[in-house]
């Protein structure tokens, strides 16, 4: 998984349009980009979506964020899409890990209604909205077996803190964003599960994308959102290892199992230990994940 693009879900036409994106992930959306009044109408057209595309091979995972637990509407997106038994729901607005045991006790309750499997609607997080739950990164561990990943989200969180703009005058995070990003990074690895980077909102500024795709890369995070498809092949291209990256892991790999029970081996010259190679097995689980 490197890409996850946001398509909104009171659109027949972009949602079929996303199957040919190439990005690993749709997003259904049933919260931002959906009004309050095209709710019940997104709920419809989000079922009658799911219901054709997920039979279908070599379709991307298809996700839909439903809207936040104090919203009063979540049940009701749940009952509208879980006959469809899509792959996973995001949850926005997210205050650590009680509510994602929450939502997943909600997803099971459907699970059984619907006769789907027990424990296959997976959950991301999105984890940051809010300064409430920027202080509940620590909390995801062991919340719920469903959970696969956790993202952040600046928006949000700017209108949360009143702040003019998440940005500084040379487009980069102000401080308490690029805290926020790396705490979600903790919060994901502490979880043991993926740290998935934001949207990046100038969506016509590619090089500006992928230069943020390479730092996210960089720190730790394995995949990033996307808010339109031709943000898709820049995320692609930088979240996907290159051959030379899988070919020195897997040296890695072989050298310690060719050396069993030793703490360090050496490689071109180079000495690599332990951490060395947890790194290096995670990069090829991803790409064979993949």
């Amino acid at each position: 998984m490197r890409s996850l693009l946001f398509v909104p879900g009171d659109s027949a036409r972009k949602l079929e349009k996303g199957l040919s994106s190439g990005a690993d992930v749709l997003l259904i959306d049933l919260e931002d980009s959906v009004a309050l009044s095209a709710k019940e109408e997104a709920r419809r057209t989000t079922l009658a979506f799911l219901q054709s595309a997920m039979p279908q091979a070599d379709r991307p995972r298809l996700f839909v964020r439903v809207n936040g637990l104090t919203t009063g509407l979540t049940d009701a997106d749940l009952d509208g899409v879980m006959p469809a038994s899509p792959d996973g729901l995001v949850l926005p607005k997210t205050v650590g890990g009680p509510d994602v045991s929450h939502l997943g006790a909600k997803i099971a309750v459907r699970e059984a209604e619907y006769g789907l499997k027990d424990g296959g609607t997976r959950i991301l997080a999105i984890a940051t909205e809010n300064a409430r739950g920027v202080f509940a990164l620590g909390t995801f561990a062991g919340a719920s077996h469903r959970l696969m990943g956790i993202t952040w989200g600046a928006e949000d969180l700017s209108a949360d803190l009143g702040a003019e703009t998440n940005r500084r005058e040379d487009g980069a995070y102000a401080d308490p964003y690029r805290l926020a990003r790396s705490l979600t990074l903790l919060g994901a690895a502490a979880a043991e599960v993926d740290a998935i980077d934001s949207v990046f909102t100038t969506f016509r500024d590619l090089d500006g994308l992928a230069r943020e795709c390479r730092d996210a890369r960089r720190d730790g995070f394995v995949a990033k959102m996307a808010i339109h498809p031709a943000q898709v092949p820049v995320i692609n291209d930088a979240f996907t290892p290159s051959k030379e990256a899988l070919d020195r892991a897997q040296a890695v790999v072989d050298a310690f199992k060719a050396n069993p029970g030793v703490g360090v081996v050496g490689i071109e010259g180079e000495m690599l230990d332990r951490p060395h190679l947890t790194r290096a097995e995670r990069l090829l689980a991803r790409a064979e994940k993949r």
